[in-house]
């Protein structure tokens, strides 16, 4: 099965603690990995202030997860993150292979 690498950026609520924040992490590499998922990279980003406000909220707790997987893993993994009360917003996009160092 050929696989392609992806990141996934997602905005967490300012007033989430760091609990939360962790088990979330670890929910979402647990997911990524019984569904196929491999090199799975996560990156604390910390609180930033947003461009524009979002549903009352000036700042936002940003963590960036890289991973190798397929369309079907992707899919999951947004409808999650949209019923999800804890992220505000989350964007996936597939990363170019010639750009990309670790090569799937």
């Amino acid at each position: 099965m050929f696989l392609n690498s992806y990141e996934t950026i997602y905005i967490l609520k300012p007033d989430v603690k760091d609990e939360v924040n962790l088990n979330l992490v670890n929910y979402y590499k647990t997911l990524i990995k019984q569904n196929g998922g491999q090199n799975i990279f996560v990156q604390h980003r910390g609180r930033r202030h947003l461009s524009y406000n979002i549903t009352h909220y000036y700042d936002g707790i940003y963590v960036q997860v890289n991973y190798c997987g397929n369309g079907k893993l992707v899919k999951l993994i947004e409808k999650s993150m949209r019923l999800n009360n804890y992220i505000m917003r989350y964007l996936t996009v597939r990363q170019d292979i010639l750009n990309n160092m670790n090569i799937c």
